[in-house]
């Protein structure tokens, strides 16, 4: 990311250093977000117990992040008196940064649904949930390089993403609430509900990330 059109006067080299640090760590905390989604995709679709174990420990790493940029933000914007474009910015980076946290909490609970799984055969929605969750991370990959390359069109971009997950939501939703006739125990089609449901949260949330690079850039809303 390069913010120098924003921050190109010499005597304000130190508030030059502090955003840049500051968009460093935004650009690690979403890293560590893009690989806890990668591992709740592994732990929902390979089965795999140590992936699931793996988020606890990288969603305390994110929260972190999420706790160390919300406070540098708001010192910035207190202490440093930034110009109109300045704010636009720390306050585009402070909600970011929010929507990171979510989606983050998001991959360790859909971790958790994975693991009450594991003890159940794979129900045949399982294949475009899968589908559905490629998208969603698709989505994340895209919002966060835009957010590297500051591209002004990137809210477009993914909310067209977007339609794809929410069409799969919603013929999801209605072939598991439609379930007849099942056999054994309704756990399994509970915690679908639930992993359609967070992934279409996650999907929201990395369009958001997206229209907040627009407004970066911009400095109008989508």
């Amino acid at each position: 990311m390069n913010l120098s059109a924003y921050t190109n006067r010499p005597e304000r080299s130190h508030f030059e250093r502090c955003l840049k640090r500051l968009e460093q760590d935004v650009l690690r905390m979403g890293a560590l977000v893009e690989e806890s989604f990668r591992l709740s995709h592994r732990s929902l679709f390979e089965r795999d117990l140590e992936a699931a174990q793996k988020i606890k420990k990288l969603d305390k790493e994110i929260d972190r992040y999420y706790r160390q940029i919300e406070s540098d933000c708001a010192t910035f914007m207190t202490l440093q008196a930034p110009v109109a474009q300045d704010l636009r910015l720390l306050s585009a980076f402070m909600q970011l940064v929010r929507d990171l946290e979510r989606i983050g909490d998001y991959a360790k609970d859909l971790a958790e649904i994975a693991i009450k799984l594991f003890s159940y055969p794979p129900h045949e929605c399982m294949k475009e949930i899968l589908a559905m969750s490629e998208y969603a991370q698709l989505m994340l990959a895209t919002s966060l390089v835009a957010l590297t390359e500051l591209d002004p069109e990137a809210g477009q971009k993914v909310k067209k993403l977007d339609d794809n997950v929410d069409d799969a939501y919603d013929r999801l939703y209605e072939i598991l609430a439609q379930q007849r006739d099942i056999k054994g125990v309704v756990e399994p089609i509970l915690l679908m509900g639930l992993m359609i449901r967070h992934l279409e949260r996650m999907a929201d949330h990395a369009t958001n990330i997206a229209q907040r690079v627009s407004y970066i850039v911009t400095g109008t809303r989508g």
